[in-house]
């Protein structure tokens, strides 16, 4: 069973200019992933894809491979349901783990063990999510909880909040999801992975660049 880890990585966010590229303890967003991958020791290959050829340069440097997606699959309209698809449509694959760059306090051993369970499991997705023990609404009403008594939050059912930090998809049940016209990002049967609230950080924003920069600096001196 061939296992891709596949680092998506566009060039043009809005929010945070050249996100991928942004720096985090002196190195690019972009070579944490790479270099957690590569610690892992669970992938048959590992891809960086992006619409850019200038990430190109860090799959040569670090000696994994790099996928051009096309270029509109690059903006800010596309979406990663259409570059996926793409990718699974070009690359051979049975199993495909979506290790996102703007999620750098992820560890390599947390790559590892989301990637075994997804292997050893029949699921054809697995989300990785962060688990809150604590009262939480929709629309006004509870979710987890109940008007009618107060419940101590640590009793409560745990929300599964999605992060996106790492994704897991068979190849095969995604490609027939879109072609049938539905939805390959949500499709067949979907597992959740729980990940630590830390590492289930991610980077949109130069706030939450300066947030990870910081957690970096106090798990390092620990």
């Amino acid at each position: 069973m061939k296992t891709i880890a596949m680092i998506p990585a566009r060039m043009g966010s809005q929010r945070l200019k050249k996100k991928n590229l942004a720096p985090l303890a002196g190195q690019p967003l972009i070579t944490h992933a790479v270099q957690k991958c590569q610690d892992s020791g669970c992938f048959d290959e590992i891809y960086i894809n992006s619409e850019n050829a200038e990430f190109g340069q860090f799959a040569v440097q670090y000696g994994i491979k790099f996928y051009q997606r096309p270029e509109e699959l690059g903006n800010s309209i596309a979406t990663s349901e259409q570059f996926v698809y793409d990718f699974l449509k070009n690359v051979e694959c049975d199993l495909l783990v979506q290790v996102h760059s703007i999620a750098p306090l992820l560890s390599a051993a947390e790559v590892k063990s989301f990637a075994e369970a997804f292997i050893a499991s029949d699921a054809d997705v697995m989300l990785s999510c962060i688990e809150d023990r604590i009262e939480v609404a929709y629309q006004d009403q509870p979710v987890n909880f109940t008007f009618a008594e107060k419940t101590n939050s640590q009793d409560l059912e745990p929300t599964q909040r999605v992060t996106w930090s790492i994704t897991g998809w068979r190849a095969k049940s995604y490609i027939e999801a879109v072609e049938a016209g539905g939805i390959g990002t949500y499709n067949g049967k979907i597992a959740f992975y729980p990940v630590d609230p830390i590492s289930g950080h991610v980077i949109k924003t130069q706030q939450d660049l300066d947030i990870a920069e910081a957690l970096l600096s106090v798990l390092g001196n620990k």
